[in-house]
């Protein structure tokens, strides 16, 4: 499907169908101007770039997840991507076994805008994570995708022994920064690391680190994290975890972006933890 940012900047036919009218699209949106078209015959105008599909209707599981259980006020709309919207729903996929972390992000009304699944993992690593609980002890590697399957953000997380690290770079490798754990004992911190410095934490408000609350450089709360309860059977009989990251207002870079990747830092590093915190 072609996308919004496959199309250059240029006039289009109307998207909205009015009849021999072009709009201008600036390369990112369609903006308000408009003209007559005065092509005939043939030689037609070129093909105006498919609007996103229009987002289904209210998903009221998401809903009672994000209003309910995690106690976040419906916000304002956002702009549809994984770094504009202001709440992020993290539902990790429910399975028996978990040989591959794979989860959904959508919006707070449970359109999907993004997934996230473990890449790079060899045969001999999922026989390992099949027949023991070393998961602490390998490295794990995800992608954040956008709506379309395009990869946004690259996780690593090396082999730990205590403390957990996870790296965050953009597709091409360039570095984002750095999610450090800072305890081991106690309520769970970590530190957001970007440029040779810190720009951020993530606190954990109990020992169990269900909930966690995002700081900047000066400890003020930028966001928060939420573990959202599935119900007992499948709290004991899959490995799914979900979760609610509510943004408090548009953030800069690069902590926006370390924000984006606290929900799925958190699960990684704490879920196959030997404490059994995740």
């Amino acid at each position: 499907m072609t996308t919004h940012s496959n199309t250059p900047a240029g006039w289009y036919p109307d998207p909205h169908g009015v009849p021999r009218t072009l709009r201008y699209w600036d390369g990112g949106q369609w903006t308000q101007h408009t003209h007559a078209d005065q092509q005939q015959g043939p030689a037609a105008p070129q093909q105006a770039p498919q609007m996103p599909q229009q987002p289904a209707g209210p998903d009221p599981r998401v809903q009672r997840q994000v209003r309910q259980q995690a106690g976040v006020t419906a916000g304002g709309p956002g702009g549809g991507s994984l770094f504009t919207e202001p709440v992020l729903v993290v539902n990790q996929k429910a399975k028996l076994i978990e040989l591959t972390n794979e989860y959904t992000v959508m919006d707070q009304n449970g359109n999907q805008i993004g997934s996230v699944t473990e890449v790079g993992q060899s045969a001999l690593k999922k026989v390992a994570r099949f027949v023991s609980s070393l998961d602490q002890f390998m490295t794990h590697r995800l992608e954040i995708r956008d709506a379309h399957g395009r990869p946004q953000l690259v996780l690593t997380r090396p082999a730990k022994l205590f403390k957990s690290r996870v790296e965050v770079s953009r597709p091409d490798g360039s570095p984002v920064g750095e999610i450090v754990q800072q305890n081991m004992i106690g309520k769970i911190n970590f530190a957001m690391n970007a440029n040779g410095g810190q720009v951020g934490a993530i606190k954990a408000e109990n020992w169990r680190a269900w909930n966690f609350a995002i700081v900047d450089h000066a400890d003020n709360e930028v966001a928060r994290i939420t573990k959202t309860w599935e119900g007992l059977a499948k709290t004991m009989f899959t490995t799914a975890d979900n979760y609610v990251l509510q943004i408090h207002y548009q953030l800069p870079e690069p902590l926006l972006s370390l924000v984006v990747a606290t929900a799925l830092t958190v699960d990684t590093a704490l879920k196959q933890d030997s404490r059994g915190l995740g």
